[in-house]
């Protein structure tokens, strides 16, 4: 389960959070066709796996992004990890982009999504389902802590210093009130870093091209 928070469709700008957790089986997962109707080996929901007599309330059968982050770094390698994220990134903004002409662009309005995302043995991600008003119930005391401080920088970002929001702001935060939030994408930081290089770059074929004057 990755976070995004979006800000804006039109111009699309969204960000994601670095504490999301994974879900795991309490079952070891096999392909056998007699473990087919077997909920613990294929589903990795809480409310199904609290169930099974293997199941640890303690951890909840979760493990963070983090620690899912650097088990992959010691088994496959720093190359192979950052892979695996970048394309759950593209994969997070094309499914964004791709409902970005139908959705409600409104500048007093945010969302933020849940994502679902199972990653197989080639470490090659499919997105599963996105969650609007995802759950923020708790099962374990890492979780709990884990999903106040999601609230928490959501109204950083949509309430930067604590402020009402001013329907003239144009929901560019600071840095600084990122909390656990990265930018992902900003379509007008994009389109403005583009027209300046444009603007560098006609400028420097001007300057290459300009004739000299004849002194006489």
């Amino acid at each position: 389960r990755m976070y995004v928070l979006v800000t804006s469709y039109r111009p699309l700008k969204a960000y994601i959070y670095e504490l999301g957790f994974c879900r795991f089986c309490t079952v070891k997962y096999n392909s056998s066709v007699s473990e087919l109707d077997n909920m613990f080996v294929h589903l990795t929901n809480v409310s199904i796996q609290k169930h099974g007599d293997d199941y640890n309330d303690k951890h909840g059968g979760k493990w963070t992004i983090n620690n899912l982050a650097m088990y992959l770094e010691h088994t496959h390698g720093k190359e192979v990890t950052d892979r695996l994220f970048d394309e759950i990134n593209w994969i997070i903004v094309h499914s964004l982009k791709a409902v970005q002409g139908v959705m409600a662009s409104d500048k007093h309005c945010f969302e933020c999504y849940g994502y679902d995302v199972i990653i197989d043995e080639n470490l090659k991600p499919w997105l599963i389902e996105v969650n609007a008003s995802p759950s923020l119930t708790s099962t374990t005391a890492a979780d709990r802590i884990m999903k106040y401080s999601l609230i928490d920088d959501v109204l950083k970002i949509v309430c930067p210093n604590g402020e009402i929001p001013d329907p003239r702001w144009n929901k560019v935060p600071s840095r600084h009130s990122y909390g656990h939030f990265e930018l992902l994408i900003d379509e007008e930081i994009a389109a403005q870093e583009q027209h300046e290089t444009k603007s560098r770059s006609v400028s420097g074929r001007l300057s290459r091209t300009r004739p000299q004057q004849q002194w006489k």
